[in-house]
């Protein structure tokens, strides 16, 4: 074997080696990473509503709420009037920077889970940036529809003046009542089993 052949053989398995590290640092065949899904978009919204679902009536008197649309944060527009026709609302608002929010929102996203068929929880995020936004609703395991209020008209609508606030809705849009700074998950379970009969 002559030196300029070996040279030349050398050069090319070095080569070939580069190649196949390249190749296998970069994943190879591997299908790339599916984007992470967005939290508090529309496949968030829930289904039909129990055929059993029994509910208190309202009392008579009360206003109704105000029946606005708003877009999710996948960008899909949700109504509000068309998620009370089934079923009682409760408006959860917060922000990804309120402190009270964070403090409550895990036992809030406990409670959503635990009244999923009877009642639709709606977040309501105000004065909040996109990555906060979906960070906070991941690190809280926020599993229900999310309503973005960049302007604030939908807070202005129900007279929250800063999050946190929490709005309970009767099924036909009967305005029930509202927590202006927010509301434990103990005390909003025990007004969602009276307004629940049977499910």
């Amino acid at each position: 074997m002559t030196r300029g052949y070996a040279a030349r053989l050398a050069a090319v398995t070095l080569a070939l080696s580069v190649a196949f590290a390249t190749a296998a640092c970069s994943g190879g065949d591997d299908p790339p990473a599916r984007p992470e899904p967005v939290a508090g978009g529309a496949t968030a919204l829930p289904g039909p509503a129990p055929a059993n679902l029994a509910l208190r009536p309202p009392p008579s008197g009360l206003p109704g709420a105000p029946a606005v649309t708003g877009a999710l944060t996948d960008g899909s527009s949700v109504a509000f009037a068309d998620l009370w026709a089934e079923r009682p609302v409760v408006l959860v608002f917060f922000s990804s920077w309120c402190t009270v929010c964070a403090e409550r929102q895990n036992a809030l996203s406990e409670l959503a889970r635990t009244h999923r068929d009877e009642v639709v929880f709606v977040g309501v995020a105000v004065d909040d940036t996109t990555h906060d936004l979906q960070q906070y609703l991941r690190d809280h395991r926020v599993e229900y529809p999310v309503v973005v209020d960049d302007d604030g008209t939908i807070s202005q609508s129900y007279a929250v003046r800063e999050p946190p606030g929490v709005v309970m809705i009767a099924k036909g849009g009967t305005l029930l009542r509202g927590w202006p700074g927010g509301v434990d998950a103990a005390a909003l379970d025990s007004k969602l089993r009276e307004l629940v009969l049977v499910s």
